[in-house]
């Protein structure tokens, strides 16, 4: 049975105000009862449909959904369907989070600062709202109105293309099998389990925005640095000496793995950081302009880790597309 995915005309977002997009909050706050409301339409509370909604209405900073929606806002789309383009991104994210934390995966006891899906409701229970909520991103899409058809197929190839076996899939495979690599082999991995859900999110953004395609690439370079400095970021949180209770998740589970930190050392690792942030800030502006809001949600994620080389207000001026000395050394284009 083929269950429609109704208009959502909640906070005001229909008409697209600039209150909204000012307060991240608020747009966070609608991001979720949306993802709520999709999740609820069949009208089910079994276990299966719990460990759907507590998977994606966990604690969480939504910064795939909220990418989807200051990117297409800064490049000046309205589209009252972009809310629900941003929350199949993250209803995908969800189900790549609970598969991640499985035994046969990463093995990891929390997400977000409460127990695994798998440790509230079961292994099977968890692979099946995985699956379910995969599922579910994709008839979002498919059923959203207000997208032209041509644009949904696009919407759709694009979130299928970062789910499948070269994608969020392949990311994972290689993160577990991969062993010993250099430090390119692990940018790479990177890409896949990182980078390319922030990909999407703004591609999923410029596609909705009809934006031309040097301005597309902008946004994806973006991305990929950023999905490379998240990572790091990650890593560095997962280091033994930090307490589960303030990271929210397991602490010491790269201890053996190839990371970058473990290959490079402290220092190497933290420097390819602010590499990262410095061009991911650079390809930004260039995409949306200087005072965008995504150049400053991003400043505000990456604060403590920028040092004085955070996303910038000032205007930032178009380049050429070649990549930068700090991209070419971690095979970022």
């Amino acid at each position: 049975m083929t269950t429609a995915t109704p208009r959502y005309d909640g906070l005001r977002l229909k008409k697209f105000d600039d209150a909204v997009f000012d307060d991240i909050d608020t747009l966070r706050s609608a991001i979720d009862d949306r993802i709520e409301q999709l999740l609820s339409a069949n009208g089910q509370s079994d276990s299966l449909a719990k460990a759907m909604r507590t998977s994606a209405l966990s604690a969480g900073k939504r910064m795939r959904p909220l990418l989807v929606m200051l990117v297409a806002r800064d490049l000046g789309c309205a589209s009252p369907a972009l809310i629900d383009v941003a929350c199949s991104v993250e209803l995908v994210h969800a189900a790549s989070l609970i598969l991640d934390d499985l035994p046969c995966m990463d093995d990891a006891s929390l997400r977000r600062g409460k127990p695994a899906i798998h440790i509230q409701f079961g292994q099977d229970v968890a692979i099946l709202a995985s699956v379910a909520l995969l599922s579910r991103a994709f008839g979002v899409l498919s059923q959203s109105q207000d997208i032209q058809p041509a644009t949904r197929a696009r919407l759709v190839a694009t979130l299928a293309q970062t789910v499948g076996d070269q994608g969020l899939v392949r990311g994972q495979f290689e993160d577990l099998h991969g062993g010993a690599r250099s430090p390119e082999a692990i940018a790479t991995t990177n890409e896949l389990k990182t980078g390319l859900l922030l990909g999407v999110a703004v591609d999923m953004a410029a596609i909705m925005c009809h934006a031309d395609e040097s301005v597309s690439q902008q946004l994806r370079a973006f991305a990929l640095a950023a999905g490379q400095a998240f990572q790091i970021k990650d890593d560095f949180l997962d280091g033994a000496g930090n307490d589960s209770a303030i990271t929210g998740k397991d602490t010491g589970k790269d201890i053996g793995k190839a990371t970058l930190i473990n290959t490079l050392g402290f220092d190497e690792a933290q420097r390819r950081l602010s590499a990262c942030l410095i061009e991911a800030d650079r390809c930004l502006g260039a995409a949306v302009g200087g005072k965008g809001r995504t150049r400053h949600f991003m400043g505000a994620l990456f604060a403590k880790e920028a040092k004085g080389t955070r996303f910038i207000a000032e205007p930032a001026k178009p380049r050429e597309l070649r990549p930068s000395p700090q991209l070419a050394e971690l095979r970022l284009n």
